[in-house]
């Protein structure tokens, strides 16, 4: 069991470096180093590694709680270790004993940042495709791989990357490798100059290497089954609490700014404008963070039980979470911004800084596009004929 005091702790320590670094590394579109550093020496890279590898063996509830916290400091850094997380629960749930044991207890002690390479030309961030193949010569594997998108892919220690199984291999016969950053050549492709989430760099990379076979995680061509028990539930609700912890943060923010006898003189906190723009604001709030307790118990409670997190159901649960998630959070904020109006919402050096946040919540529809979920949803409505509801 994790202990809950080491854990607010920790978070209390890592915090104010996210607060303090977030405005440069937005304004100049740099990678979080003082925020990653501080996460590594504070041991929650390793929160899903379980304690008998040197974890703080925490659970996705942990994670959804942490993500929240981070993300009111700076959604950039935030998402960074969200990815890392869930590129760890992959590992937890699905590497061989062997790369287990050599590759947990270093993400515990924060050597090991891990990179996600799921990206590929043509395919954008489908994951359950591949198109570069795995070579294999004897009991090496050999593989070239063009990524358009890798999160915080030029600081990694270590990649999590998916390649079609073999040149003669469906492409949805996908295959997951760890790859160490001294096993790999990189060559930076196009940089990261993006609207908002400029602190996450995830500029292009082409990689190459030569990996030992035992770097296989779970079965070869079988990464549909990593995807279906860990990436994509996990990625899910930690992205979405990060978004709901930014959403959360700027509201905080701006009723503070409401309540004080120092507001800006064109927001009337007793005019029923006001009241009405404040309650459609937390209703989307109240509604994304519903939800997203209510997927995190049923993923928590099918983990707990032992069970597979296949099934139409859950499946349109998490991906309705995303969506929904993604949506109401950058509308809350959207309507945070018209309430406070062009000095205190629209400027750059407000102190409530909620154009960066609108800025970095338009990216959540397109971080896995809410359009292909939105196809998959329906899809998977069709298959669920009892209508099972969150």
């Amino acid at each position: 069991m994790i202990d809950r005091n080491d854990l607010q702790d920790a978070v209390d320590r890592v915090l104010p470096v996210l607060v303090e670094e977030a405005r440069s590394v937005d304004a100049e579109a740099r990678f979080p180093e003082a925020g990653l550093k501080a996460l590594r020496d504070s041991g929650l890279l390793g929160l899903l590694v379980p304690r008998d590898h040197g974890g703080l063996g925490g659970h996705v509830g942990d994670l959804v709680a942490v993500a929240q916290e981070l993300a009111s400091g700076c959604l950039s850094t935030a998402m960074i270790w969200a990815m890392h997380c869930q590129q760890s629960d992959a590992l937890v749930r699905f590497a061989s004993p062997g790369l287990g044991a050599d590759l947990l207890p270093r993400i515990a002690r924060g050597q090991l940042y891990l990179g996600s390479v799921t990206t590929e030309p043509g395919k954008g961030g489908h994951l359950l495709t591949g198109g570069a193949p795995l070579q294999r010569a004897s009991d090496t594997l050999l593989l070239e791989r063009e990524a358009p998108v890798v999160t915080g892919g030029g600081h990694a220690d270590g990649f999590l990357i998916t390649m079609r199984a073999a040149p003669d291999a469906a492409e949805s016969e996908v295959t997951l490798v760890y790859a160490d950053r001294d096993q790999l050549d990189l060559v930076p492709r196009k940089a990261w100059d993006t609207l908002g989430m400029r602190g996450t760099q995830s500029g292009g990379l082409f990689l190459s290497g030569a990996l030992p076979i035992t770097q296989i995680v779970g079965d070869v061509g079988d990464f549909r089954r990593i995807a279906t028990e860990s990436m994509a539930p996990v990625g899910h609700l930690a992205w979405s609490a990060c978004w709901l912890g930014t959403a959360r943060a700027a509201l905080t923010g701006l009723v503070t700014q409401v309540r004080s006898p120092n507001r800006p003189r064109g927001i009337d906190p007793r005019s029923d404008l006001s009241l009405e723009r404040l309650a459609r604001i937390r209703m989307d709030l109240e509604l994304a963070g519903g939800y997203l307790h209510r997927v995190q118990e049923e993923v928590l409670a099918r983990r707990s039980e032992g069970a597979s997190l296949e099934g139409p159901a859950l499946q349109i649960h998490l991906n309705t979470l995303k969506v929904a998630v993604s949506e109401l959070t950058h509308r809350s904020v959207d309507r945070m911004v018209q309430l406070a109006g062009l000095g205190l919402g629209y400027s750059r050096d407000a102190p409530l800084h909620l154009e960066r946040d609108l800025r970095d919540l338009r990216s959540a529809a397109l971080n896995y596009a809410n359009d292909r979920l939105l196809t998959s949803i329906g899809a998977l409505t069709l298959m669920d004929r009892g209508v099972n509801l969150a």
